[in-house]
């Protein structure tokens, strides 16, 4: 169940994607909260150079693989704008991390970029549970949604 806490996550990891998208890159964003609430660390997309690893859930696995305990670890839950690419899911469950919530699914992500005529991308969109099944994870979140999917409008010149 989403709760007022986890829509204030939410909203922050939606103005971290805008804040990628303002700076010439995709718009996605993070936020990694420890079990009391915390925020503990936040990334946005970084691939415009070219390094197209550069997705802000593996950058929170990476720092919370070198920052927190193994159950500090489990008990966080990282909050993003999108649903985990395969990728950074496999890198989620590989350090431990808890709970994900994302605002947009990638099936959600997948049908908007197939109606603006997007070339797919070079990894299936597979769902968060596919790659890596002993997840908790809730999303989409449609409050938040549209907003998500305008920016993704900009960046592709899409409506």
């Amino acid at each position: 169940m989403i709760t007022d806490d986890d829509l204030t996550h939410l909203r922050r990891c939606v103005e971290l994607a805008r804040e990628a998208l303002d700076d010439g890159d995709e718009p996605f964003g993070s936020v990694l909260v420890d079990a009391t609430g915390r925020v503990r660390a936040e990334d946005r997309n970084r691939v415009k150079d070219g390094d197209r690893t550069r997705h802000p859930e593996l950058e929170l696995a990476r720092w919370a693989a070198a920052h927190l305990t193994p159950a500090e670890r489990a008990g966080a839950t990282v909050f993003t704008s999108g649903e985990h690419c395969p990728m950074c899911a496999a890198a989620h469950a590989w350090v431990g991390l808890g709970r994900i919530v994302y605002v947009a699914s990638s099936a959600q992500l997948t049908e908007w970029l197939t109606a603006w005529g997007v070339a797919p991308a070079p990894v299936l969109p597979l769902p968060v549970q596919d790659v890596a099944p002993g997840i908790v994870v809730e999303g989409p979140v449609p409050k938040l949604a549209g907003e998500v999917r305008a920016l993704h409008a900009r960046l592709h010149g899409a409506g």
